[in-house]
């Protein structure tokens, strides 16, 4: 195979690519084919590595995960043929569900809107993964995440991908020095469409399938039908209020709303009226005008720096609280107990408890930890 693009990676020292063994975890899509073929087009010894997640099993509804279908599967199985390296399928269904299922159902239930993503990372894929990785003998872990790991004098950093619309730096800000120095993204210094004609270039058949979609586990992507099913006990419904203190209506159960919803209130007023937040001790869902909506400050548990260290003073960075939002400018404060404090340059509508506060210095990543 030749390839249109070099593939360079920091190579375990003393080693050529045809001693270094990475293991690529593969999902059957387009990225992770395309990250397996790179590797293996440059030398290195590659084995694919494929996770059998939980899915739900309900009536009418499929029992396979999205992200590992029998169709994804074999997909990932034909291509690690294809490119003649090994390929196991490892069941981690019961971490998976406890770790990552569990956590979206309480986080829900207790009023907040979780990133099941981040909890993935955090415990699955760069944990168990990693350690299946390496005891199989592996230099790397390869995914096809769009980020880029660089190594300097100081230690590892995690930085942005190249393409702007693909990058996955956010859900990627629980990486550490512990597991940075054993990851490499080869499609993070790629754009989508070039990794797709990579694909091609390579006679990969999944070069045009369609992108994999978020909450994985939920057969038919409705998380509100999801909950109704898993946790009945949590959805009950109370009071909608307003600001002022009136009560409008009534609310279906605070799962099923989020800081900034505007629809599907189901109230008749004259003012457009939003979701300011909840109050799980009360099952209350507290509404307001546009006006009220904004805050400037946020207070974020479970930070992780990717540098090991958090910075000895207040930082002025940018900040993302979700993971399609912009940056935004803002000074954050680390706090003991691994908190930090981050106060915005301008008030933001949309900051819910339960998604991830991301910290950049440009394009690197420098971590994250979730609003509270």
């Amino acid at each position: 195979m030749t390839s249109a693009f070099s593939l360079q990676l920091d190579l375990v020292p003393g080693k050529s690519p045809a001693e270094t063994t990475v293991v690529v975890a593969m999902s059957g899509g387009v990225d992770s084919s395309v990250v397996a073929a790179r590797l293996v087009d440059a030398g290195y010894r590659v084995i694919g590595v494929m996770m059998r997640l939980w899915s739900e099993e309900a009536p009418g509804q499929s029992r396979e995960n999205r992200c590992c279908t029998i169709e994804s599967t074999n997909d990932a199985r034909r291509i690690a043929a294809q490119l003649g390296i090994p390929f196991y399928l490892i069941n981690v269904e019961q971490i998976f569900r406890r770790n990552v299922v569990d956590y979206f159902i309480a986080a829900y239930s207790s009023g907040r809107t979780p990133n099941p993503c981040v909890a993935c990372n955090r415990t699955i894929r760069f944990d168990h993964l990693l350690k299946v990785a390496l005891a199989l003998g592996a230099d790397y872990l390869a995914t096809g995440h769009y980020a880029r790991v660089r190594a300097t004098p100081q230690g590892f950093e995690l930085w942005r991908g190249i393409d702007t619309h693909k990058d996955q730096s956010y859900v990627l800000s629980v990486l550490n020095q512990q597991t940075l120095p054993h990851l490499c993204f080869p499609v993070g210094d790629l754009t989508k469409p070039q990794v797709r004609r990579l694909a091609a270039d390579y006679g990969l058949d999944v070069a045009s399938k369609a992108e994999s979609m978020d909450l994985c586990f939920i057969a038919d992507g409705d998380y509100r039908r999801f909950l109704q099913d898993w946790a009945a006990e949590a959805i009950q419904p109370g009071p909608i209020r307003h600001i002022d203190g009136r009560i409008l209506g009534e609310h279906q159960g605070l799962p099923f709303y989020t800081i900034g919803q505007r629809k599907g209130l189901g109230l008749s007023s004259p003012e457009k009226l939003f979701v300011l937040h909840l109050e799980p001790e009360t099952n209350t869902v507290v509404v307001g005008a546009a006006a009220c909506l904004g805050q400037d400050h946020l207070r974020a548990q479970q930070v992780n720096w990717v540098a090991g260290t958090a910075p000895p003073t207040p930082y002025d960075c940018t900040v993302k609280i979700r993971y399609r939002s912009l940056d935004h400018a803002a000074t954050v404060t680390p706090l003991p107990g691994q908190q930090a404090d981050v106060q915005f340059h301008h008030p933001l509508r949309d900051i819910a408890p339960g998604q991830t506060a991301v910290f950049y210095d440009g394009e690197r990543c420098l971590g994250g930890g979730e609003i509270i």
